[in-house]
C-alpha cells in the first residue's frame, strides 16, 4: 500500500509535509536529474526558478503537467502514461532508422536504447519527456549525427515561406473584415485592424499543413480564419490599445516550418510597437529549431534579417535591459535541448522571462507543461495551439496575483530617490558614506544580516557627526531579488556622490552581535564582506569609481581578499562560490 499523499496538483506539493512524499521528491529529483545540488552546473537554483515560477519558500516546482504528476504518483502505471512512453519509444525508433545505418549498427543502437528504455520505465518515476531527452542524447551520440531532422525542417521553412509569398495568401491576411466600423477613431481602428492581422497569423502558424507537400485550397485556408477565437480577446488586453505602455514579449516558437509565420508574427507585433524575444533551442530536439539554425539555413537567415542575435548564454541584467534599449526584436536560446523544462533554461532565458511582460507560448508541449500545470508564473502566460482534430486553441494563465514586477523605470526611480537624498546631504555640507555589507552570503540567516547591519549603521550615525550613511538594508521591498537591488545600487554607487565607501569587517560583524547582548554564532565566526559575492561586485565597482574619482576612500578588506569569488549568482544577493586558482 502506497504511503504517499493523493496529490492532484503540482501547486500543492510542499516540503516538510511529509516524511513519504520528501523522500519520493528527492528520488523523483535525482532520477529526473533536475536536482541542482547533484547537478549545479546544469540545473537551476531555486532563485533562477523564482524568477519564472511563483514559489513559496517551501514549495516544489515540477515540470509537468498535472497529469503527467499524478500518474507518476500512483502506486501502478495507468494505461495514460505507457501511451506516452510508447509514442515516444516510436519516436525514438524513427529517429535511429532515420540515419540510413547498416542493419548491425541499426539494431546494436536500438537494443542499447531499449535497455536504457526499460532500466528508466521500471523505475516508474520518469518524466517522459526527460526519457526522451536521455535516449535522443544516446542515439546522436551513438550515430555522431547534430541533426538528422535538418532536411526536413529546411524543406518545411521553405514551403512555409513559399506559401506567405503567394498572392492568395496576402488576400486572406489583409482581407479588410465585413464588420470593420469606419465611423470609430482612426486608432481606435488601426488597433482593431492590427489585431485582426495578429490573430490570423496566428491561425496559419498552427496549421501544418501549410509546409507541407499538402497545399491546401486557398478557400479550405480561408473558411479556418473564419472561425471564431473564444479567448482570443484576453491577447488583446494583454498586448493592450495603441494608447497603453508596449509590452515586452518572450515568445516560444513550436516546430519548424511554423517558425516562419511566427517571424511574421512577431513583425506584426514590433510593428505595433511591442518588443519581442524569440527563444530558440540550444540543440537538437526533433523538429523543433534551434538558434545555430539561422546561418545554415538561407530562409531563416533572411527572415531574420533585422533581429539582433544574442549568443551569451548568461547575460546580465544590465546588459540584458541595454540590449532591449538598442533592439526591438532579440533572439536568445534558451538553453534546452528538450521540451520546456524551467529547470533547464539558460541564465539568459530566465532573465528574458523575468523581464518581459507576456510569454507567448506556441504549440501543444509548450501548453502542457504552462497552461496544463497548475504552478503560478511570474508573468502572464498564452498558449495557442491546435488540438488533435485540428481546432485552434488560445489559453491566457495571468501571473501570480502576489508576483509584482519591479520595472527598469521603477528601479531607477527608487535609486534616483537616494541619489537625490544623498545629494541633498552633500549640499547641507554632509559626508556621503555606502555600507556594503553581507545581506543573504549565508543561507537562513538573511533576518540575522539586516539586524546586524541596522544594529551597526544605527551606532555609526551616532558616533560619526555630519555623516550621511547609506544603509541598504533599509531599501529592500517585498519582491526585489537579487537582480533588481544589484542594479538598483549600481545606479547610486555610480552617482559621483559618494565621499567614503566602508566595506563590512570582521570587527563590524563582533561589534554588532555586542551591541545585540548576543555572542557571535559559529555560521557567522570570521565572516566579511569579502564573504560575499554581491560585496565583491560592489568592490569592484568602487575601485572604477575611485579611479574616476580620486578623493573618494575606501574602508575595509584589502580589495584583494575580495577577488576570489565569482561572479554573484543569479537571482540571488549573495556569493556563487569561490573560484579555484
Amino acid at each position: 500500500m502506497s504511503m504517499l499523499p493523493d496529490l492532484k496538483y503540482v501547486r500543492d506539493v510542499r516540503w516538510g509535509k511529509d516524511p513519504f512524499l520528501d523522500a519520493w521528491l528527492h528520488h523523483f529529483k535525482t532520477e529526473n536529474n533536475i536536482e541542482h545540488l547533484m547537478n549545479p552546473e546544469k540545473v537551476a537554483t531555486d532563485e533562477q526558478l523564482r524568477f519564472m515560477v511563483a514559489l513559496d519558500e517551501e514549495q516544489v516546482y515540477i515540470p509537468c503537467s498535472d497529469d503527467i504528476f499524478t500518474m507518476l504518483l500512483g502506486r501502478t502505471r495507468p494505461k495514460e502514461l505507457q501511451h506516452e512512453y510508447n509514442r515516444l519509444w516510436r519516436f525514438i525508433l524513427h529517429l535511429v532508422r532515420q540515419h540510413g545505418l547498416d542493419k548491425y549498427n541499426e539494431r546494436r543502437i536500438i537494443q542499447f536504447c531499449k535497455h536504457r528504455f526499460r532500466q528508466h520505465l521500471a523505475s516508474n518515476i520518469m518524466i517522459p519527456s526527460r526519457l526522451a531527452k536521455r535516449l535522443v542524447s544516446i542515439v546522436l551520440t551513438q550515430c555522431a549525427t547534430p541533426d538528422p531532422y535538418r532536411e526536413g525542417k529546411l524543406k518545411a521553412n521553405k514551403l512555409a515561406a513559399d506559401f506567405l509569398r503567394r498572392g492568395s495568401t496576402e488576400r486572406l491576411i489583409f482581407a479588410h473584415p465585413a464588420e470593420c466600423d469606419c465611423a470609430a477613431d482612426i486608432r481606435e481602428q488601426r488597433w482593431e485592424l492590427d489585431f485582426l492581422e495578429l490573430r490570423r497569423l496566428l491561425y496559419l502558424s498552427t496549421m501544418p499543413e501549410l509546409w507541407k507537400d499538402s497545399d491546401p485550397s486557398p478557400l479550405e485556408v480561408e473558411a479556418d480564419l473564419q472561425k471564431s477565437c473564444g479567448e482570443c480577446g484576453k491577447l488583446r488586453l494583454l498586448l493592450g490599445p495603441e494608447g497603453e505602455a508596449r509590452k515586452k514579449i518572450l515568445y516560444l516558437p513550436d516546430v519548424a516550418g511554423g517558425l516562419i509565420f511566427d517571424l511574421r508574427i512577431i513583425q506584426s507585433l514590433i510593428r505595433m510597437g511591442h518588443k519581442v524575444i524569440l527563444a530558440l533551442k540550444e540543440g537538437f530536439y526533433f523538429n523543433t529549431p534551434t538558434l545555430w539554425e539561422i546561418d545554415r539555413d538561407p530562409v531563416l537567415k533572411e527572415a531574420t534579417a533585422g533581429a539582433h542575435i544574442l549568443t551569451d548564454d548568461a547575460v546580465t541584467k544590465n546588459e540584458l535591459l541595454r540590449r532591449l534599449r538598442e533592439h526591438r526584436f532579440l533572439i536568445i536560446s534558451d538553453g534546452m535541448r528538450e521540451q520546456l523544462n524551467l529547470y533547464k533554461t539558460s541564465v539568459t532565458f530566465a532573465r528574458a522571462w523575468k523581464e518581459c511582460d507576456i510569454v507567448l507560448a506556441k504549440g501543444g508541449r509548450n501548453h502542457m507543461n504552462l497552461i496544463g500545470c497548475s504552478h503560478e508564473f511570474t508573468r502572464d502566460v498564452v498558449s495557442f495551439h491546435r488540438s488533435e482534430d485540428g481546432e485552434f486553441h488560445l489559453h491566457a494563465k495571468p501571473r501570480a496575483a502576489w508576483v509584482r514586477k519591479f520595472t527598469e523605470a521603477d528601479l531607477h526611480d527608487k535609486a534616483q530617490e537616494i541619489i537625490d537624498s544623498m545629494r541633498g546631504a552633500r549640499a547641507q555640507g554632509r559626508s556621503v558614506m555606502f555600507y556594503s555589507a553581507i545581506i543573504g552570503s549565508i543561507p537562513g540567516q538573511t533576518a540575522t544580516a539586516i539586524k546586524v547591519v541596522d544594529t551597526f549603521v544605527r551606532n555609526l550615525r551616532e558616533r560619526q557627526e555630519n555623516t550621511f550613511i547609506v544603509n541598504p538594508a533599509e531599501h529592500f521591498e517585498e519582491g526585489m531579488d537579487g537582480d533588481d537591488l544589484m542594479f538598483m545600487w549600481e545606479r547610486v554607487q555610480r552617482s559621483g556622490l559618494l565621499d567614503v565607501w566602508c566595506f563590512q569587517t570582521v570587527e563590524d560583524i563582533e561589534t554588532s552581535f555586542a551591541l545585540m547582548g548576543r555572542k557571535v554564532p559559529s555560521a557567522w565566526a570570521g565572516k566579511d564582506s569579502t564573504y560575499s559575492t554581491g560585496c565583491t561586485k560592489e568592490m569592484r565597482i568602487a575601485l572604477d569609481m575611485q579611479k574616476a574619482h580620486p578623493e573618494m576612500q575606501i574602508i575595509g578588506p584589502n580589495a584583494d581578499k575580495f577577488f576570489r569569488r565569482a561572479e554573484y549568482g543569479v537571482g540571488k544577493y549573495y556569493d556563487a562560490g569561490i573560484t579555484q586558482p
